[in-house]
Formats: structure tokens, sequence, C-alpha cells
């Protein structure tokens, strides 16, 4: 659906908030008791309407771009949860378990180790590494050691390319001189592997792990693409094994987000010949607690959501989206026992996004600035009282959040965590101003200004602060410092997000009169067309993907599960931005895995 242009009448002085509404438990508010949920919802601000206007004429009305609401945010108001099924799938899992574990120690002989790795690879793909860390921690500790014995003459490549993407996956720097073995004497990779396809979708899968000094994986890459391409059309490939290859020519396994990958790939594994019917058991059973958690969060959030009444305290500029919210959260936090963390996430990423929308969408200048002055201090500046109801709503919103997220973590001795999401939420809110000054001057910058400014705009940084603070005590204040650091993998998520949500946000920009992207100070500052500043962006955007890569394998002293929840972002992102900009205009692909995730239950 077109975004269509409206009208809205300032709510200046007409609209006052009235005193703040007492609290109560989630629980005691909506007739649930999760344990693992925040203990109260967030601050309730109604606001009253007057008679009186006091705004000029001129500046009574003003034109923005009216964003169709979410069909989603309603559904699950009177979906049933039945709590004793969620039960009983906790009560097989747990059986299963043990026994799962123990198969995984039960390899023998000199190809123990690697048939363990090829194991783990398939507990990833089916959605259910998290049951098995600590044994997938201990076997690929052992293997990393005894490497090159344990690849010493293994010449398949299905084989080769899957240990080596599980490593890397788990942040061992294995090389990718590996596939050496699979060149011809003419310095290309042998033409007989394009009979193989199995074994050419998992090199391809692999080279998505390169790095900026992989060259032979950027070889792989074009070998296997074009290749693959062909394989999947010329119908010589079972029909299972073509649409996962079409699938990962898509978007590869590494880049998806770690819960779709069993959406796609639990089918596929049921189709194969020698599946192991426990196992694929045992994954549709996760799968499916999964899915019931999920429904059980969302039938408690968007009443929570329905309760702050955002479409009436607000003008329609703001994107309604809360359930997208919690698709994208599931990308960092999956596992079906981190409800408080994802809760804690989607209340955080509805107050960033509404920050974003406000700058972007609605604000005028004046209004902006008292905004980012108030959240400087942290408190209604002296403007403050006399700006839009709605403004002052986003402020209290946001202030009220961060209160309650206080009111969590203080008594667990983290309000540290809070305080240093506080300020990146004060740098992006910051950036926001710097950049909305230059778009309502319809100013383009140099490239390498917008995106000094655009790679905080863009929130990465804000983000994974809300990501840490969400995490519980397993971030340390020392995660901070490292994030404040500014680290290398940080800044080259930073770039990748601003020139994603630049070039699937681009038409929708210009539509609204919004010159200042990465795109047209592109084509600005080196005179080239939109379709050249395009293809040179998205070449920027594989090299960064590359870089995140290599420092994710080179980074040392930072805990893996910091690391992995930065890369975990990335993948966030690459899904929400494949097709279009999925989270604004959440259709096509986006609408087609939300309805996999929370539609379309799974058969046992």
């Amino acid at each position: 659906m077109e975004a269509t242009s409206v009208f809205w009448p300032k709510l200046g002085s007409q609209i006052f908030l009235s005193s703040s509404t007492k609290l109560c438990p989630l629980s005691k508010l909506y007739g649930f008791h999760l344990t693992s949920f925040p203990g109260k919802p967030l601050k309730h601000i109604r606001l009253k309407a007057t008679n009186t206007l006091t705004f000029d004429d001129q500046e009574r009305f003003r034109k923005f771009k009216k964003l169709p609401t979410s069909e989603w945010t309603h559904y699950f108001h009177s979906i049933s949860i039945d709590v004793s099924e969620m039960d009983a799938l906790r009560k097989e899992i747990d059986e299963l378990k043990p026994i799962l574990k123990s198969t995984l120690m039960s390899f023998k002989g000199i190809d123990s180790t690697k048939k363990r790795i090829l194991m783990i690879y398939l507990w990833v793909s089916l959605g259910l590494a998290y049951h098995f860390e600590e044994e997938i921690y201990e076997t690929l500790k052992e293997g990393f050691e005894n490497i090159e014995k344990m690849m010493d003459g293994e010449d398949d490549l299905y084989t080769t390319s899957i240990i080596f993407w599980v490593f890397r996956r788990y942040g061992h720097h294995i090389s990718s001189d590996v596939f050496q073995r699979f060149k011809g004497s003419n310095g290309n990779f042998k033409e007989s592997l394009t009979g193989d396809a199995k074994g050419m979708l998992s090199l391809y899968e692999a080279a998505n792990l390169g790095t900026t000094k992989d060259y032979i994986l950027d070889e792989a890459l074009s070998f296997t693409s074009s290749h693959l391409e062909s394989l999947a059309a010329s119908g010589s490939c079972p029909p299972h094994l073509s649409g996962r290859i079409r699938n990962a020519l898509g978007l590869s396994q590494h880049w998806n987000m770690e819960m779709l990958v069993p959406v796609e790939f639990i089918p596929f594994y049921e189709q194969e010949i020698d599946h192991d019917e426990m196992l694929l058991k045992f994954a549709k059973l996760s799968f499916k607690l999964g899915q019931l958690q999920y429904l059980q969060e969302l039938k408690i959030l968007t009443k929570w959501y329905k309760e702050l009444d955002f479409a009436t305290n607000l003008p329609p500029y703001f994107r309604d989206r809360i359930v997208e919210h919690h698709f994208l959260v599931q990308a960092v936090f999956f596992a079906p026992q981190l409800s408080r963390e994802r809760i804690m996430m989607i209340q955080y990423f509805t107050g960033l996004a509404l920050l974003d929308d406000t700058f972007d969408r609605y604000a005028s200048l004046h209004e902006a600035e008292s905004l980012a002055n108030s959240l400087e201090r942290w408190a209604p500046d002296q403007a403050m009282d006399k700006q839009p109801g709605y403004l002052r709503f986003v402020l209290n919103f946001i202030l009220d959040t961060f209160e309650e997220f206080k009111r969590q973590l203080g008594p667990e001795g983290r309000s540290y965590s809070v305080n240093a999401t506080i300020e990146e939420f004060k740098a992006a809110a910051k950036a926001n101003i710097d950049l909305e000054k230059w778009a309502q001057a319809d100013h383009i910058p140099s490239f390498e200004k917008y995106m000094e400014v655009g790679e905080v705009e863009v929130t990465v940084y804000a983000s994974l602060a809300g990501i840490f603070m969400s995490m519980g005590k397993m971030a340390t204040k020392e995660a901070f410092e490292w994030l404040k650091s500014r680290p290398k993998l940080v800044q080259y998520l930073s770039i990748k997000g601003r020139l994603m949500n630049d070039l699937m946000g681009y038409e929708d920009d210009m539509s609204r009169g919004y010159v200042t992207n990465a795109v047209n100070c592109y084509m600005k500052q080196y005179g080239v067309t939109k379709e050249e500043a395009f293809r040179e962006l998205r070449k920027m955007v594989a090299d960064a993907n590359k870089t995140l890569n290599e420092e994710f394998l080179t980074t040392t002293g930072v805990p893996h599960f910091l690391l992995k929840a930065t890369i975990d972002l990335a993948r966030m992102m690459t899904v929400a931005y494949n097709v279009n900009e999925g989270f604004t205009n959440p259709q096509g692909k986006i609408k087609e895995y939300m309805t996999s995730m929370f539609v379309d239950q799974i058969h046992i």
C-alpha cells in the first residue's frame, strides 16, 4: 500500500498531559502469569483536548506522509494459548535432549570429530544449537586444536565446506586455504565440482563467511553463484534441494536470522532420505514451543501497546510496528526462555523508532531541537511546555520507558547498564537533529561528512546498548566500555546499516522531499548517476560484510556473546533490508516470514 499525503493539525496547547496513571503488573492487567516478563507496564499517559488553539494559521497544518498501520497489531488480542500444550512440549524436549547429546558423543574412530561437526551444522540449521551450547563448545575446541590432522586428505567438498562454515560461525579462524584442494592446474575451481549440488551449495554458504583477505572465497562465491542458478533452473536437482538453493541465493544462511533458518530447513530435512526421525521430531517440538511462546508474548505486548494508545496521542506519522519489532528482536534473542530480554528490547525499540519517526517524518526544526535538548538534559527543557502535546507525549514515553528499566534493573545492581544506554540514546538524538537540520535545508553534504553523522543516526550504537542492557548480568560495565570505544566491528556495522537503510529507503525519502541521504551525497560528490551510486554503495555493503566477518574472527579480549550479538544485529538488518525497507513496509518476504513464525503453526 502506497503512503499517501495527508494534513494533520498541530496539536499545540489544545492538548495537555494528565497526571500519571498508577502502574500494575502485566500479569494482573492481562490475566497472564509469566515470571520472565517485566513486573509492570510503562506509564500510560493520557492526553485531553481543550478548545483553545494558540498557533498561527500557517503553523496549524503541516504536510507529511501517512504510513499504513500494521495488519498485525490487533491480530493477537483474542488468540487462545494452551499453556498445558507448552508444558507437554517442554516435557518431551527434556526427555529427548539427553538422547541427542549421547548421540553426538557416541561417534568413534578417526572421523568422529568430523561427524560431530556435521551434526552441529544440523543442530544450527534446525534451530537447536541453543540446547547444546556446552557440547558444541567442547567439540569445536577439540577439533580446532587438531584442525590440520582432521582435514588432512579430506577431499569431499560438502564435508570441507560445512566444517569451515561451522568453525567460522563460532569464531574459530580456520584458513580458507582448505579450498585450494578443489582447484585445478589452471588455478580455477574444478568444473567437475558443478555436478555436486549439495557440495556447491555448501561452498557458496562457506564463501559468505569470507574476510577482506579471503580472495579464494571471492572466487568461490562467483563460481558457485552462477552454477547454482543453473542447477536450480535445470530441474536436475530434487525439488526440495532446488528450492533451498534458490532461497540461499536470495539470502545466505550466514546472514539470515537464526530462528528463520529452520522455517525452511525443517521441511527440507524432512524430505532428505537419510534424515534422523528423532532429530526431526526434536526440531519440530523445539520450534513449536518457540512459536507458542512468541504468541503468548504477543498477546500481552499488543494489549500493552493498545493501552498506550499511540493512535490517539500522536498524529499518524509513526510506524505502527509492535509485532514487527518482536519479529526482528528474535534475531538476537530467539530462544523461548528469553522472554524478559525480548520484552525489554521491544519496549526499547518502540521508543527508538518513535524518536526516529518524530525527527525524520513530522517534527518541525524548532520542535526537534526542543526534543533533542530535553533528551540531553533528560528532563523537559524550558521550551517543552510550549510545545505541541504530541511532542510532550513522545518525551514522556521515552523517559518513562527508561524509568521502568531502572526499576527493573536497579535492584539487580545494573543501573549502570541503563545509564550507559541512555547516553547512547542521547547520541542518537543528537545525530538525528544534525541530520534534520541538513534535511530541512535541503542540504547535501559531502559523502564523508554525511556518513560521519549518519552512522550514528542509524542507531546501531544505541541498538547494541539496548541489547547489552537487555542481556542482564551477562553484559558487564566492560561491555559498555567496549561499545563506547567505537570498535571497528561496530563501526562497519554502522556503515552497513546506514547504506542499506538509504538504498532501500531512497524512493520513500525522495517522495517526501527528503534529499539528505547517502545516494544523493555520493552522486553529488563523485558526479555519477543514481544507478552508478547504487552500484558503488552496494559494493560498500559487501565490503562491510567482509570486514564484519574479519573483526568477528580477530577481535580479542571481548566475550564471544557480545561479538555474536553484534553479528546478530547485522543479520537483523540484512533480513529487514534484503528486498525492501522491511520495517517501514513489511510486505513481501517479511510478511511471509512473519506468517511462518506467528500464524502457520508447525505440524508435529
